[in-house]
């Protein structure tokens, strides 16, 4: 069945170009309501008000996938963002690392949670 939407990107294991990805996967996974269908969910901000949603899948073991996905193809909308970024509860100690809101993670679960 073709849905029509595009692939998501391809997994990447962390390497340079994440330093603080221990740190993000310590933090993430003691906030539950971060891992939504199989993943758990954050915002990281970039410069000039740039805001990526984030998404870490565990693997076998202890290997785990980081990726940036697309907000819009789950219906997240750049002022949804927006808002999580502005209304932020202070969940992450890492400069830049946004928990995601209520509000996204109702949308997530909507679409994730029942697959």
């Amino acid at each position: 069945m073709n849905t029509g939407s595009e692939p998501l990107p391809r997994y990447a294991m962390p390497d340079g170009s994440e330093q603080e990805y221990e740190v993000i996967l310590e933090q993430i996974q003691y906030h539950r309501k971060s891992m939504i269908g199989s993943a758990f969910f954050y915002i990281r901000t970039g410069a000039a008000e740039e805001f990526c949603l984030c998404r870490i899948i565990p693997g076998g073991g202890k290997i785990f996938f980081h990726e940036i996905v697309d907000h819009r193809n789950y219906g997240i909308s750049d002022e949804d963002m927006q808002d999580a970024v502005k209304y932020d509860t202070g969940i992450f100690t890492l400069p830049g690392h946004i928990h995601i809101s209520p509000h996204i993670e109702k949308k997530l679960r909507a679409l994730l949670d029942a697959e």
